[in-house]
Formats: C-alpha cells, structure tokens, sequence
C-alpha cells in the first residue's frame, strides 16, 4: 500500500465487514491526506453499507454492468499511474501536458508539450518544449534506466532544467497573434558537466481576441516538476536529494 501508484478498495458486504479490510483503507486514506492526491480508487461489486470516507468519491460500479465498472476503473488507474500524460487542474483553468522521450543522434532527449485551455476563454496555447542532454547527462540517464529507475532519469533531466530556469530569471513571451515565439538555450553545470541544449516554441490558438498574452514556460516547467514528484512512488521519492 506504501509503495503503490494507487490502492483499489473492493466494497462488498463482505469488505466493508471486515476489520483488515478497514486498516487497509485507513493506510490508503492516510497516503491521500499526506500526498494531497487521489490514491484510494473505490470499486463498488454489489449493494453494501459505503464507508463514511468514500460516500463523497466516485467509484466503479459493477452492480449492473461489468464493462462499464470495468473502464471506469481503466480509466480511473491511467489518471493515477501515468506520470508522461496528466492534466493540471487549476481554478477554472487547465494545463494538459504530454511528454515524449528517445534519442537525437547520439544523445538522449525528452519533448515536453503543453495546451493551456478554459471554458472561460475562447483560445488556448501550445507550448512545446524541445530538450536534448549533453554527453554527460545522457550517460546519468542511462544508468538509471540500467537500474529500472527511468522515471527518476527523466526527472533529473527536468530538475537540471528547472534549475538552469530558477538562476536565469523567468522566461515570458508575448504571444500578439498566432505566429509562434521561440528560444534557443544553452546550459552546462560547470561542476557536474550536466549541460541541456534547449528549444521552446509557444503559439496562441482559437478565436483572436485582439489581446496579448503574457506566457510564462518556466511555470510550465515548475509544474512538471511538481507533478512528476509527486506521482513518484515513496521509495523513489526519497531519492529526490540525489538529482539536485
């Protein structure tokens, strides 16, 4: 239950009866409070008393039909373990994100991608983020990916560009119409020899509404950071310090 990306509870009259069944719930509550994310997937096999915590959570239901209990929960065990595919959900705003991963070359690369979108405007924004490492960096990645820890390869990739960011300053653009704004950077750690080769495009898509937008990429950066972290398992999570 610790380590795990998501903790299914079954409830039947027999789970909501049982007391190891409630400790486990408990832990899993407990990880959800803790972590400030859903961890507890509730999936309802037949009528039963539901436990107070869950009344409020949207479950699968399999009482009446089983496909339909079935995707919910497909649907439901994606959103939680995928840490590549995710929206952000902010006050009537949404940041979806995509990453990609391979090879240029000789080099290992990631390719960040970002729609920011509302119901309450009638455009949104594309924002691409091209990163490619040096020689160094792509060997750090290689041996975490030797040691079955891709994950927190391609995180230390995005901290050593997070971290570039935070000592650089903020990068903003200036999107006025529909023709995309672009950067080229270039960064090494003197002292680790971790260096990225960085390409950023931003585009303002939909309606024109005659007004520029201000768009902030190293936020974007902040974010994926954050939920990366977040959506790491606690064993993994603790090795955090290391990719500084």
């Amino acid at each position: 239950i610790q380590s795990a990306s998501a903790f299914i509870i079954v409830l039947s009259q027999a789970s909501v009866g049982s007391e190891w069944c409630r400790k486990e719930l408990n832990a899993g509550l407990i990880r959800e409070l803790e972590e400030r994310r859903i961890v507890v997937l509730p999936l309802l096999l037949e009528d039963c008393d539901i436990p107070i915590f869950l009344r409020e959570k949207k479950y699968a239901d399999f009482r009446n039909d089983f496909d339909a209990g079935l995707g919910d929960t497909l649907v439901a065990i994606s959103a939680v373990t995928s840490n590549t595919q995710r929206r952000i959900e902010q006050p009537h705003f949404h940041t979806d994100f995509g990453m990609a991963w391979g090879t240029f070359g000789p080099f290992y690369g990631l390719q960040l991608r970002f729609i920011d979108h509302s119901e309450m405007l009638t455009y949104c924004v594309l924002t691409e983020i091209k990163i490619v490492c040096n020689e160094k960096l792509t060997q750090e990645f290689y041996i975490h990916e030797e040691k079955c820890l891709a994950a927190l390869g391609r995180l230390k990739i995005v901290t050593v560009l997070k971290n570039f960011v935070e000592s650089t300053g903020a990068q903003v653009f200036t999107l006025e119409d529909s023709l995309p704004k672009t950067q080229k950077l270039y960064f090494v750690d003197e002292k680790k020899g971790l260096g990225l080769n960085v390409d950023v495009s931003s585009m303002k898509l939909g309606q024109d509404t005659g007004m520029d937008v201000l768009l902030d990429w190293a936020g974007h950066i902040e974010k994926i950071w954050q939920d990366l972290v977040q959506n790491l398992s606690p064993e993994d999570r603790g090795k955090i310090k290391d990719l500084e």
